[in-house]
């Protein structure tokens, strides 16, 4: 990719002060199917709302936000013609749709319909722009100022002081005062990257597609993993990012690992209880493993064209996801909602967590195209080593079997 993360998030963190435009009242579209597919949270559901406002009597606009996008848009991108004609990704989920075929190239589009894009939102890779950016994102620390205060300690720095400050806290009432997105699948599997990375590892050996996670900097981050679940809810498995936001509203834990994408959210104060939203920090994440950076990764979230559809309906989706991404859905209501890499841009107290990881040297999160297969070996192989059925070793040596097997089979590896 010729255009980094951090360059990205920096640019929309620093971007330009223009005033947001007015709403797309005509996108400029005379017939065509969009269909897009995505996440489900709010900032997801401000750009496919304003797409949605391009519906007319002769084009369609249909929508699935939901948090089981990942298992929808290849199958859904696969038909012909695809079901999707646009799917919202991030910096992994565009990999293996890009293997697949299933992307079209948008440098064409960009030509007719988007020259006016910033360049710093095109995601180029091989030379194609394969993606528009629009936000960027990382999984960071939430406090409780006020559960900390009483307690008598800061915000953590590493996760050797967050698990001692967990423990304080305990000591003062919170039977689980951490929560993090430890819920078996996608979101375990992030966990150990985020954590690997924060060791110092690497995931594959040089120059090549062989993994290299067995080893001490991969037995310290799933210890450390571990020492954490002792401080989180007995039901730790089930959590994703919503159950995290649910117990973090109901003031159930006080500090907390979770998407910068979230955070409006946690800070609005509109399901809290009383006195958790208004003493609602955003921060860094830990460091980990005597090393001076978050453990975390930095992420961009942005939307595609299928490959599997006519050229009318591909120009249609362009179009729609343009206006989806137009500085007029910047609001008071939504500016806060993510870290947005488009114009007007003015970063908000929500922003601060992942803006202090960026400038801390978060790493990006890795884009091999064989990453998506080792993401999916920690996926279902870590759930033994937390509940302790098995020690780190044996966990990180079923991770590799399970990647071997599938990067020989997505031919990776011979």
């Amino acid at each position: 990719m010729t255009t980094s993360i951090r360059g990205l998030a920096l640019s929309g963190l620093l971007g330009t002060t223009m005033l947001a435009g007015a709403a797309y009242a005509d996108c400029g579209i005379a017939a065509g199917k969009v269909s897009i597919v995505g996440n489900d949270f709010p900032a997801i559901h401000t750009v496919a709302d304003a797409a949605a406002a391009c519906a007319t009597g002769t084009v369609e606009v249909k929508v699935n936000l939901t948090k089981d996008h990942e298992k929808l848009n290849a199958p859904g991108m696969t038909a012909k013609p695809a079901e999707y004609s646009s799917a919202i990704v991030a910096s992994s989920s565009i990999v293996p749709l890009m293997g697949a075929g299933l992307l079209r190239p948008l440098d064409d589009l960009i030509a007719a319909h988007g020259t006016d894009i910033p360049k710093g939102q095109l995601i180029t890779i091989d030379g194609k722009v394969m993606a528009v950016a629009f936000m960027a994102n990382a999984q960071h620390m939430f406090v409780r100022k006020d559960v900390l205060e009483a307690a008598g300690v800061a915000a953590p720095k590493t996760y050797d002081e967050l698990l001692a400050a967990a423990e304080k806290v305990r000591a003062g009432g919170m039977a689980s005062p951490f929560c993090s997105t430890y819920g078996v699948g996608w979101n375990l599997g992030q966990e150990f990257v985020n954590m690997y990375l924060g060791m110092g590892g690497e995931f594959f050996k040089p120059g090549s597609a062989e993994p290299a996670v067995n080893n001490e900097k991969g037995v310290a981050a799933l210890e450390t993993m571990k020492a954490l679940t002792g401080y989180m809810n007995p039901d730790f498995l089930t959590f994703d990012s919503n159950a995290v936001t649910a117990e973090w509203e109901a003031g159930n834990c006080a500090i907390a690992t979770l998407w910068g994408s979230r955070a409006a959210v946690l800070m609005d104060g509109k399901e809290s209880a009383p006195g958790v939203a208004e003493n609602t920090v955003a921060a860094a994440t830990p460091s980990a493993g005597g090393n001076a950076f978050p453990a975390t990764t930095l992420w961009w979230d942005g939307w595609t064209v299928a490959a599997n559809i006519s050229d009318e309906d591909a120009a249609a989706t362009f179009m729609a996801m343009k206006a989806g991404i137009a500085p007029s859905i910047l609001t008071a209501n939504t500016m806060g909602q993510a870290v947005w890499m488009i114009e007007g841009y003015q970063p908000t107290a929500a922003a601060q967590g992942v803006a202090e990881s960026i400038a801390g040297g978060a790493p990006s999160y890795p884009m091999e195209p064989y990453m998506g297969a080792m993401h999916m070996a920690a996926d279902g192989n870590l759930a033994d080593f937390l509940t302790g059925k098995e020690d780190a070793a044996t966990a990180l040596a079923d991770i590799e079997a399970a990647y071997i097997a599938a990067a020989k089979e997505g031919g990776f590896l011979k």
